[in-house]
C-alpha cells in the first residue's frame, strides 16, 4: 500500500498455528488403507500498528474511537507539550527510542486508571532527558543489564518527583517499581544514592518547563 513501519518502532510478534497433511502422506494413507498423519506448525509474524507507520494514504484505515473520554490533567498535558519532546500516541507499548529521541505512548484510554497514563509519560521523559543532547546518561536498551536498572530507577524516581510536584497521585505505586529494579543492583548499596541525584536532576530538567507551559496558558486565556 505504499507505506513502511516509521524507523525505531517496535513491532509485537502475532502467531498463527495450524496443520495440514502433506500430498504424500495422503497418498501413503490412501494406498495402505491408514489414517494420514498431520503435520502441525507454528508461524511468527511481527507486525506494527497503522499509527506506526508512514506513506500510508489518508483514508485506508478508520481511527479507532477512544472507549471513554480522557480524564486530563491540564497542568500535565500544558508541562508535557512545553517540553517539546516527540511524543507518539498509539500501540500498546510505552518506550523511548534514545536513537530515534522519540516517545511511543498508549491512547490515554486504554489505561484502567487513566491518571496512570501521566505517570508513563513523565516516566519516558525521565528517559528523555537522558539523551546526549540533554544530560547525557547512559542510555541502554539491553534489558535486564545493571545500566538498564540503573536508568530505570532513575526514570521512576524522576517521575514520582515530577508527579509529587505537580499533585498527581498514581495507582501504579512507584516504590513496587523502583523495589524491582533495586534488586538488579543488591550488591550496589549506594544505588539508590545515585539514582536519586540524577533523578533530582532529570526532574528539574523536565519542571524547568513549566513556567513555559504557564506562560503559553496565560496568553490563550488572555486571546
Amino acid at each position: 500500500m505504499g507505506g513502511s513501519a516509521r524507523k525505531g518502532e517496535h513491532g509485537t510478534h502475532v502467531y498463527f498455528a495450524d496443520k495440514f497433511v502433506p500430498q504424500k502422506e495422503q497418498q501413503r494413507a490412501k494406498d495402505e488403507g491408514t489414517d494420514p498423519s498431520t503435520v502441525h506448525f507454528l508461524k511468527r509474524y511481527t507486525v506494527f500498528n497503522a499509527e506506526q507507520c508512514e506513506g500510508l494514504l489518508a483514508g485506508l484505515f478508520g481511527k479507532v474511537e477512544p472507549r471513554s473520554p480522557r480524564e486530563i490533567v491540564p497542568e500535565a498535558e500544558a508541562l508535557i507539550g512545553a517540553t517539546g519532546a516527540d511524543f507518539r500516541i498509539g500501540g500498546d507499548q510505552a518506550f523511548y527510542v534514545p536513537s530515534e529521541d522519540f516517545i511511543r505512548i498508549p491512547n490515554q484510554t486504554a489505561y484502567p486508571d487513566q491518571i496512570n497514563y501521566y505517570r508513563t509519560a513523565f516516566h519516558e521523559l525521565g528517559h528523555w532527558t537522558g539523551h546526549k543532547t540533554r544530560l547525557d546518561r547512559s542510555l541502554t536498551t539491553k534489558f535486564g543489564t545493571v545500566d538498564y536498572a540503573r536508568e530505570e530507577l532513575v526514570a521512576e524516581m524522576a517521575t514520582a518527583f515530577v508527579c509529587a510536584s505537580l499533585g498527581i497521585v498514581p495507582t501504579v505505586r512507584h516504590a513496587d517499581y523502583i523495589g524491582n529494579w533495586l534488586q538488579v543492583l543488591k550488591e550496589d548499596a549506594r544505588a539508590i544514592v545515585r539514582a536519586a541525584s540524577l533523578a533530582s536532576k532529570a526532574c528539574d530538567f523536565i519542571l524547568q518547563f513549566r513556567t513555559a507551559s504557564k506562560d503559553n496558558s496565560d496568553l490563550e486565556q488572555a486571546a
